[in-house]
């Protein structure tokens, strides 16, 4: 950790509960957000010594869990959507606010992979990966950026499936397909591999709010875990992952 991201760790977390009254919270995590969302987590613990356990799944699957009763305390979403019907269905504790706009990316493990004209590659691929849009919406953008290349209907019969979009990011890398669109998040650090990023006017935003949930409603862990990840030293933390942040 540099010395400038202790220093705003340290201003960000001034203000927050002392070891003595560390506390521990439950939080579902989409799952393009797992790897910083630990991240983040990690340095909360060591400012504050709040214990964050990262719980990871399509953000639909998490509305469900949800709905049915899991003992989250917050939701780390991949959509604004999500949060908002939480908010409605009367299950959360506080007003949604994005914390993370996505970057969707079209990518191939193979460096040698020509991405320069995307649209061939991908009329050209025999397998393309895409979250499963139903319930992940890096998911539903893919599907919104083929049907802006006019791709829908060509690549149909050739599209493969993950169940979120980590799983799809292990379509690409194993092989199973040889192109697929995976969040910019997980490409972060050495993942090698050709890329094309996706233009923002091919797809709806990629918004991602954050919430407390009823369950977290007196929980002094979740509450400062939210309030880190909208600080500035949060901020530097997710833009760092790939993600565009606020001011």
């Amino acid at each position: 950790m540099s010395f400038l991201h202790r220093s705003l760790l340290a201003l960000a977390t001034a203000a927050l509960p002392a070891f003595a009254q560390a506390d521990t919270a439950l939080v579902a995590v989409a799952t393009n957000f797992v790897k910083p969302a630990e991240k983040l987590a990690a340095d909360l613990k060591a400012a504050t010594g709040h214990e964050i356990t990262v719980s990871g799944g399509a953000t639909g699957k998490l509305f469900a869990q949800i709905s049915e009763g899991a003992p989250f305390d917050a939701l780390l979403a991949a959509d604004a959507k999500t949060p908002a019907r939480l908010v409605t269905d009367g299950a959360a504790a506080s007003d949604p606010f994005p914390y993370a706009t996505g970057v969707l990316v079209l990518w191939s493990a193979d460096p040698a992979h020509d991405l320069s004209d995307p649209k061939a590659a991908l009329a050209a691929a025999r397998h393309v990966a895409v979250a499963n849009p139903d319930v992940a919406p890096y998911g539903k953008a893919a599907m919104e950026t083929l049907g802006k290349l006019g791709l829908t209907d060509t690549l149909k019969d050739r599209i493969v499936t993950g169940e979120n979009i980590g799983q799809t990011q292990t379509l690409v890398a194993s092989g199973a397909a040889e192109i697929g669109f995976v969040a910019a998040s997980g490409l972060a650090g050495d993942a090698g591999g050709s890329r094309w990023d996706v233009p923002a006017d091919l797809h709806a935003p990629i918004r991602q709010d954050a919430v407390l949930l009823k369950h977290g409603e007196g929980n002094a862990a979740a509450k400062a875990f939210l309030d880190y990840l909208a600080s500035d030293a949060g901020k530097a933390v997710i833009a760092s992952y790939g993600y565009v942040t606020g001011n």
